[in-house]
């Protein structure tokens, strides 16, 4: 298993940007998939974008497509996750997950998490 730390969150207004890092501790990071999720006080945790081992494939929830990018450096075992034109809605815990096999829209399919970044978007 890898080891996940997120970093980046923080207090923005809307239409901002902010981009949040995923470090991950482990020889083999570049071995998995990575996803983002993020959890809303009072709402279930959700997918938001994910990225193939290479960075080959990339997948997005609709509610981010075309605001949010993700991307990957295996080299500084570090995945990213750029944000912008930030609205209200995004305001969330955000949380980094891998798994061996694809970037996966389920949370249930990756084995290790970060500890999650909060990001409060203000309006």
């Amino acid at each position: 298993q890898v080891q996940l730390v997120e970093s980046g969150g923080g207090l923005v207004q809307a239409g901002d940007s902010l981009r949040l890092s995923c470090a991950a501790s482990g020889r083999t990071f570049s071995q998995y998939a990575i996803g983002w999720f993020r959890q809303a006080p009072g709402k279930e945790r959700e997918f938001v974008a994910g990225i193939s081992w290479s960075g080959g494939s990339t997948n997005y929830a609709d509610a981010v497509k075309d605001r949010f990018t993700i991307s990957r450096d295996n080299a500084k075992n570090t995945v990213f996750l750029q944000m912008k034109s930030l609205k209200p809605e995004d305001t969330a815990v955000y949380y980094c997950a891998a798994n061996r096999n694809y970037p996966s829209t389920v949370a249930g399919a990756y084995d290790s998490w970060g500890q999650g970044t909060q990001v409060t978007v203000s309006s």
